[in-house]
């Protein structure tokens, strides 16, 4: 794991929270995702969790696979990335790939004709 440069600023402290936040609550929508999908059903609670996860890849979209909040968190004084902060470097930048085929698959199979 990457080591901090030092203690973060209030509002980095403050950024990192809310994104853990959001990365949790991402894998939330991905769990919903694949319940709808091995349960073939599709509630409200499925097109939630997509639309939540489209926003995610449109976001890696415009960020050209990085997150495009990078810069802010960088401007507030962290310089670790989310997911080394509870993966090794190589793991962490395997993971943004790997959750975005995960989260395609589950999306395509979810929709699949009955």
């Amino acid at each position: 794991m990457t080591p901090e440069a030092g203690p973060l600023t209030w509002p980095a402290r403050v950024y990192r929270v809310v994104h853990v936040a959001w990365g949790i609550t991402q894998l939330a929508a991905l769990g919903r995702v694949w319940a709808s999908a091995l349960g073939r059903r599709r509630g409200g609670r499925f097109w939630i969790a997509a639309a939540f996860l489209g926003v995610q890849g449109a976001g890696l979209i415009a960020g050209r696979g990085d997150c495009p909040m990078t810069p802010l968190q960088h401007r507030l004084g962290d310089r670790v990335p989310m997911f080394e902060l509870v993966l090794p470097p190589r793991a962490a930048k395997a993971a943004v790939p790997v959750l975005s085929v995960v989260a395609v698959l589950g999306l395509v199979l979810a929709v699949r004709p009955r």
